[in-house]
């Protein structure tokens, strides 16, 4: 738990299973991939006041959950409830577990403890600009359910604050000591425990006056089955109160519990209606958990992202250093708690989609968080790495944005959403959003302009080099897909023409809304012509393919070949390249259908339709693959060490946009409507039934799925744009 602030006051929890191993217990702290921890999710989230999440941990099944109580002008009242139960029904050899309650300052709080018996906090007072007055209580432990008082062994220690990605393993290197755990009348048992003690000497020379903060832990050790509660008090909730308020602990704490998880449901089945579209309860848990993950993972980042600046030739080679840009906050949701906790652009337009239905005040928040990070040109990186800790979990290649690289503007579709629903609190926001809008649109159609009128082409694409089979494009989100073999200045991508049309379209229709004339004459060209066909016929169709495509330097004959020593390396072949378009049949070949941007009497959406429903290309039995089976780049690896991505996997997010645009069809009279309809509900049966399969079997959501044969793959738990498949439940598009 943190204030949305640039120096918060947070709280946090690690815990290990004590006397496991010989060796030092494994503290488990921060989510990551592959600790051997899970499947973990929120069960229930909403947003705002109240989770519950479960977390399996080897033999351990942890239950957290908290509630916020308004009042005061601070915030008011919040509490946590940690319960941790065996998994198995044998309990001859209960373990003994240690949880680790930790407060951290970041400079002006000021923490008082109240130290009681045996190393005891009986509670930490505090003060600071933000919060006020303020109180933490550590609960005694009690049976889960219960109000019978477990015996525990306490250990504390309070040191200065060393930094909020350096507190695990402060906490891992003073876990030495051994100590008793002594119930009565049982035998005693070792532990690991913090040697620490509240003397102020104990605290060391940099301790309070520093301004660096202060890092103040609570261990209690206890046998399994047992609950904590974490209790904080606002002292400004109090100063109007007549008469005490109850602390929110014990039975007025479960009671809040069931009341919130009562609401949740009622609220959840209000806003998508699962259970009046007859699907299953098992199912409504998946889309329950969907929701709750994507809110549970919504973050508070603040800090400077390291940038380089665009000096306006492309590939040049003049050496110029990467600059801190101004601090700044952002408030949004993140793909994966465990391996991309941090904000991704094009992620976050998906992300808000499905946040919007559920409370479109946290939309308009984060939206007006990423437009708050637009440059004086127009520009917005694509990921957002701000502040120590997101900067600790990120590879270093992937630390400096440029800023002549675009991504693509899914902001624009809650926009579009936002548009549709005539909502005056939205319609007030867009107002106030309208000239970041702007400015954002029109950096991005003017700096990725094509080699010729109405052509578009991802500036940013990786140079040629000899271990590659394919050059990636990182700014286009689809990575790895392949576009013209050797790159070039002439290539016109087709999925960057789409979004910008639709971008124009979106924006055109904001400024007539608004009234900003000005606006809407100089976007409303652009919008006709990018939505006549001819042009994008022109451009874009391949007769010899019979679909859309990309257009570049280009040939079918390359392949990665073992060399030693260099180990694999392209090999180019004959024919030799030459400019044509680009044979790589998948997602990119759909774009003129998956954002609408076809008539429903459109001669080419038959043709779509045609590749999109062939099981020899894009269509698979859990989903549309990003790349058609016949393809000859299908599942190839990038490079030795890259291994395929975008490259026949099935997406949440693009068979969101496909059941979407199936479903518009649909309902359209045209000579294609039955056929959408049709495969709308086909395709929305295979990629609902598998997320849930896998979630049954894993017990996570998956950043993407087999199409051989559906297994979740990539990072878990991602709750991130998959968890659009509560969206595809509720056939919202």
């Amino acid at each position: 738990m943190k204030t949305r602030s640039p120096k918060p006051l947070l709280t946090g929890l690690m815990w290990a299973q004590q006397g496991a191993t010989a060796g030092t217990p494994k503290l488990r702290h921060t989510c990551e991939q592959g600790d051997g921890v899970g499947p973990y999710g929120w069960e229930f989230h909403d947003g705002l006041s109240f989770g519950r999440q479960h977390i399996q941990d080897g033999a351990l099944r942890l239950t957290t959950e908290f509630v916020k109580r308004p009042g005061g002008q601070h915030g008011g009242d919040w509490s946590w409830r940690v319960t941790v139960e065996p998994q198995a029904s044998d309990t001859s050899a209960l373990p003994l577990v240690s949880l680790f309650f930790y407060v951290v300052t970041d400079g002006k709080e000021v923490l008082v403890p109240e130290v009681g018996a045996k190393g005891q906090l009986k509670f930490i007072s505090g003060r600071s600009g933000e919060l006020g007055d303020f109180r933490f209580t550590l609960m005694p432990p009690t049976h889960p359910g219960d109000t019978a008082p477990k015996y525990s062994s306490y250990n504390v220690f309070w040191s200065s604050n060393p930094g909020l990605p350096l507190l695990t393993e402060m906490v891992k290197s003073r876990l030495r000591s051994w100590f008793q755990y002594r119930p009565p009348g049982a035998s005693p048992e070792r532990y690991l425990g913090l040697p620490g003690s509240l003397k102020w000497e104990d605290r060391g020379p940099s301790g309070q006056g520093q301004g660096q903060g202060q890092f103040l832990i609570q261990q209690v050790t206890l046998k399994v089955p047992f609950s904590v509660e974490l209790v904080f008090e606002s002292g400004s909730a109090r100063a109007g109160e007549r008469q005490a308020l109850a602390q929110l602990a014990g039975s007025l704490l479960t009671q809040a519990l069931e009341s919130h998880a009562e609401a949740f449901r009622e609220r959840f089945e209000k806003t998508f209606q699962l259970k009046k579209k007859g699907l299953s309860s098992e199912e409504q848990v998946l889309g329950q958990a969907a929701l709750s993950g994507l809110l549970g993972g919504i973050g508070y980042f603040y800090g400077q992202g390291l940038v380089l600046a665009d000096m306006g030739v492309e590939g040049s080679e003049q050496k110029v250093d990467p600059a801190l840009f101004p601090p700044v906050p952002l408030f949004t949701a993140v793909p994966s708690r465990s391996f991309f906790p941090r904000g991704f652009l094009w992620d976050e337009g998906f992300h808000q989609l499905v946040i919007q239905r559920w409370d479109p005040r946290l939309t308009r928040e984060a939206l007006g968080h990423w437009l708050g990070l637009l440059n004086a040109d127009g520009w917005i990186g694509r990921e957002q790495v701000l502040g120590d800790e997101a900067r600790a979990r990120v590879p270093p290649e992937f630390l400096v944005q440029r800023a002549a690289h675009a991504n693509p503007p899914t902001l624009l579709l809650p926009v579009a959403h936002m548009l549709e629903g005539g909502d005056p609190a939205d319609f007030a926001f867009l107002r106030r959003a309208f000239p970041r809008l702007h400015a954002w649109f029109s950096w991005l159609y003017k700096s990725q302009a094509g080699p010729v009128p109405l052509s578009y082409r991802w500036r940013g694409r990786d140079p040629a080099l000899p271990t590659l089979l394919n050059p990636k494009t990182l700014p286009s989100g689809l990575d790895d897909y392949p576009r013209a073999s050797h790159p070039s200045a002439s290539e016109r991508h087709l999925d960057l023409r789409c979004w910008v049309a639709l971008g124009a379209r979106v924006l055109v229709q904001l400024a007539e809304q608004l009234g900003e004339a000005e606006a809407a004459a100089e976007l409303g060209p652009l919008a006709a012509s990018l939505e006549a066909e001819e042009s994008l016929d022109e451009l874009h169709w391949a007769p010899e393919l019979g679909v859309f495509a990309d257009f570049g330097n280009h040939t079918k004959a390359v392949q990665l070949k073992p060399r030693p020593p260099q180990g694999l390396v392209r090999v180019v072949g004959r024919p030799h390249p030459r400019l044509q378009y680009v044979d790589a049949l998948g997602y990119v070949s759909l774009f003129p259908m998956l954002l609408r941007l076809l008539d429903p009497n459109s001669s080419r959406l038959g043709p779509l339709l045609d590749v999109l429903a062939d099981s020899r290309h894009l269509w698979s039995p859990f989903g549309l693959r990003s790349l058609a089976a016949s393809s000859p780049f299908y599942g190839q690896r990038n490079s030795e060490h890259d291994p395929p991505y975008w490259r026949g996997a099935g997406w949440l997010n693009v068979n969101y946009l496909a059941l979407g645009a199936l479903y518009h069809y649909g309902h359209l009279e045209g000579p294609h409507r039955a056929r959408a309809a049709k495969l709308h509900s086909e395709l929305r049966a295979n990629v609902v039934g598998n997320v849930w399969r896998q979630y049954q079997a894993t017990g996570f959501l998956w950043e993407q799925y087999s199409d051989r044969d559906g297994r979740g793959m990539g990072c878990r738990p991602f709750q991130g744009w998959t968890s659009l498949v509560l969206l595809a439940m509720a056939e919202d598009y």
